[in-house]
C-alpha cells in the first residue's frame, strides 16, 4: 500500500541578505526553523554588514527576483509569506505581478524594512510610494516600527496616542492590517498598536527586556507572525504568540557575546527535544 504523503509546513520569505546573520533572510529562516516551519527564500538584496553597521548594499536584479520567485512558488508552495526588504521600485513590481499571479489564499506579512538599527537607510525613496500603492492591498499585515511608521503615516510619533494616530493613517493608505511596534519608545512597558481595518485598535504591551542584542528583532517578529499564521493561528493570535518568542528570545540572548557592536537574538532558545532509538 502506497504511504501518505507528509508535507512540511511551507512558508516563504522574499528579504534581503543579511552577512552578519542576525537579521534579514537569515534571521527568517531561522525563526521559520524554531517555529517548526520549512522556510524557502527570495532574495532581493545582499548586504555587507555586521553588529556594528551596514557597509554596503547591492539590490539584485529585477530579473533574478522574478526566477527565484517562479521557481519556488512553481514547486514549493508557501502557505504563508513574509516580506521583508525591498530597497528598488522595480523590485515591488516583480513581487506584486507574480504574487497577483500566484493567486493563492495565504497571509502575506509585509515588514516594510526602511531603516537599519545603525542608522543606514536600506530603501529609495521612490520605493515607499510603490509599497503603498501596490503592495498594501495584497498583504493581511504590516508591521512598521516607529521610524517606519514616521515616514508610511507622514507624521511624528512620540507616545502611545500617536502610535494610534500612525496606524489610523497607515489602515488609510489601504493597509488591511497593521501593527506599529514601539520597541523605540524605551520605557519599563512597551506598547505595539494593532489594528485590523474599521475596528478600534488593540493595544498590546510587553515588559521591556534591556539588552544591547536587538539587530533583527523586526524581522524575526514579521517572520514569526508568518509561521503562526501558516500553522493555522488567526492574525491577532499569531501576533500574539510571535511577540511572546520575541521577548524569549530577547531573554535568552541577552548576556550572549556576538560581535562588538549590536548582536542578535537567541532565535534557538528552546531546541527541540530529540529521541534517539
Amino acid at each position: 500500500m502506497k504511504s501518505l504523503a507528509m508535507n512540511y509546513i511551507q512558508v516563504l520569505t522574499i528579504a534581503g541578505s543579511d552577512s552578519g546573520g542576525g537579521a534579514g533572510i537569515q534571521a527568517d529562516l531561522k525563526t521559520f526553523s524554531a517555529l517548526g516551519c520549512f522556510g524557502t527564500s527570495v532574495i532581493t538584496a545582499v548586504t555587507a554588514q555586521n553588529t556594528l553597521g551596514v557597509r554596503s548594499v547591492h539590490g539584485i536584479p529585477a530579473a533574478i527576483i522574478k526566477d527565484q520567485l517562479q521557481a519556488v512558488l512553481d514547486d514549493i508552495k508557501p502557505v504563508a509569506i513574509k516580506i521583508g526588504m525591498i530597497n528598488r521600485a522595480e523590485a515591488v513590481d516583480v513581487i506584486e505581478a507574480e504574487l497577483q499571479k500566484y493567486n493563492a489564499d495565504v497571509p502575506v506579512i509585509l515588514d516594510p524594512v526602511m531603516v537599519a538599527t545603525s542608522g543606514h537607510k536600506l530603501i529609495a525613496p521612490d520605493t515607499v510610494e510603490q509599497l503603498i500603492n501596490k503592495l498594501f492591498p495584497l498583504v493581511s499585515l504590516v508591521t512598521p516600527n516607529i521610524d517606519e511608521a514616521v515616514i508610511l503615516a507622514g507624521q511624528p510619533i512620540h507616545d502611545l496616542n500617536d502610535m494610534i494616530a500612525a496606524a489610523k493613517k497607515i489602515i488609510e493608505k489601504g493597509a488591511k492590517a497593521v501593527l506599529v511596534k514601539g520597541g523605540h519608545l524605551i520605557g519599563p512597558v512597551i506598547y505595539d498598536v494593532f489594528i485590523c481595518g474599521s475596528y478600534a485598535p488593540v493595544i498590546l504591551e510587553s515588559t521591556f527586556i534591556a539588552s544591547e542584542n536587538l539587530h533583527g528583532t523586526g524581522c524575526t517578529l514579521s517572520s514569526a507572525i508568518a509561521a503562526e499564521m501558516a500553522k493555522g493561528k488567526m492574525l491577532l493570535d499569531a501576533v500574539k504568540i510571535a511577540k511572546s518568542y520575541i521577548s524569549q528570545a530577547l531573554k535568552a540572548g541577552s548576556e550572549v557575546k556576538t560581535g562588538k557592536g549590536n548582536g542578535p537574538l537567541n532565535h534557538f532558545f528552546k531546541p527541540l527535544n530529540l529521541i534517539i532509538q
